[in-house]
């Protein structure tokens, strides 16, 4: 974590390389931050974006004592998203519904391009879901829109989900005031990320053995591990989406962005990157059709329609579902590469099964 008033020092690892008078290349091939005197980390474990805090760094490359980090927490420290969950005591899928939430949303922060979390926000937040006595009008009225805005329904029903994991579809829309159709969206897909966090913990697990113990029932099992299904793999392909993102930066063609694999309808997986030195305003990946340009910046994925986009500035880059970024930077570089229609379909993915 950046402890507070310590935002200010956060250092990344171009930054730290460049002290150290080598090339990022060299600091990421040796590691020299892994010497048993080296000073620590500021972000968490496992965190993509590795953080230092550079007056320590600057004193330990000096040959100098390196200053001590406070040891007591405090309500201004900042905490990235595996830190965020741990605060709250939830897995990390689960802190991204939770940072919606109109208490937390305002307040995140981003150093170095990764986003933060005022501990004292957090803790204001555990407290006063654990105390909620909400006392609101139940149900949605005849005729009226959801009662909850679009981009806080994840962590509402994922509260629920929390509180009572075997929520059904009725409860949901009575207690949040949700229509069915958004009941129906988030608590099967919000159940099957909460299964798949476990079947990553426990790999030796059965999924319908995974799905028992966490209290879901019998009935909606199916549903459950279909949706658990396609969850694991978008958190599968997103490293290699965030690979091609991180190219893009390194080619001058995107800015330093965190990529978010979206569902489209019938659990498709597409994710965007948005560019900023290149004709085309961002990069669309569909598991179907691939890698290809998009004409919005604000919409690039568009409205699913069951076939592939076409027109006027879509281009598609690749007929390989994933191709080796260098290859696709290329195809995105030259204009004369590509094509108008996806030269190959591919199959999205299965549901999981004992």
């Amino acid at each position: 974590m950046i402890r507070a008033g310590r935002r200010k020092y956060a250092q990344t690892s171009d930054e730290l390389a460049k002290a150290m008078g080598i090339s990022i290349g060299t600091f990421r091939n040796k590691q020299p931050y892994t010497a048993e005197a080296f000073p620590p980390l500021i972000s968490s474990e496992g965190a993509r974006v590795k953080l230092w805090d550079s007056q320590q760094t600057a004193a330990y490359l000096a040959g100098r004592p390196v200053p001590a980090a406070p040891d007591e927490g405090d309500d201004q420290d900042l905490l990235d998203r595996n830190e965020a969950a741990a605060e709250l005591g939830v897995a990390p899928k689960t802190w991204d519904d939770y940072k919606r939430h109109p208490q937390i949303a305002p307040h995140l922060t981003k150093v170095k391009g990764v986003e933060h979390c005022p501990r004292g926000i957090l803790k204001t937040f555990r407290t006063a879901k654990s105390t909620s006595t909400d006392t609101s009008p139940k149900g949605r009225p005849k005729g009226s829109g959801d009662m909850v805005p679009r981009d806080e329904v994840a962590a509402r029903v994922g509260a629920l989900l929390d509180e009572v994991p075997a929520v059904t579809l009725a409860t949901v829309q009575e207690r949040l005031g949700l229509s069915y159709a958004a009941a129906a969206r988030a608590l099967p897909r919000l159940r099957g990320e909460r299964l798949a966090d476990l079947l990553q913990a426990e790999p030796d697990l059965t999924p319908e053995d995974a799905a028992t113990r966490l209290g879901y029932p019998a009935a909606v099992h199916r549903t459950t591990l279909t949706s658990a299904a396609t969850e694991l793999r978008a958190r599968q392909v997103q490293p290699y989406l965030q690979r091609v993102a991180d190219v893009l930066v390194g080619a001058g063609l995107a800015e330093q962005q965190d990529i978010v694999v979206q569902r489209l309808e019938g659990d498709v997986l597409a994710a965007a990157v948005s560019l900023s030195g290149s004709g085309a305003p961002a990069l669309v990946w569909d598991e179907r059709y691939g890698w290809r340009t998009a004409v919005s910046r604000r919409h690039p994925i568009g409205k699913e329609t069951g076939t592939p986009p076409e027109g006027d500035g879509i281009r598609y880059l690749s007929e390989e579902q994933q191709p080796e970024p260098a290859e696709l930077l290329a195809a995105l570089t030259d204009g004369r590469r590509g094509s108008q229609q996806p030269k190959r379909i591919h199959p999205a993915g299965a549901a999981l099964h004992d």
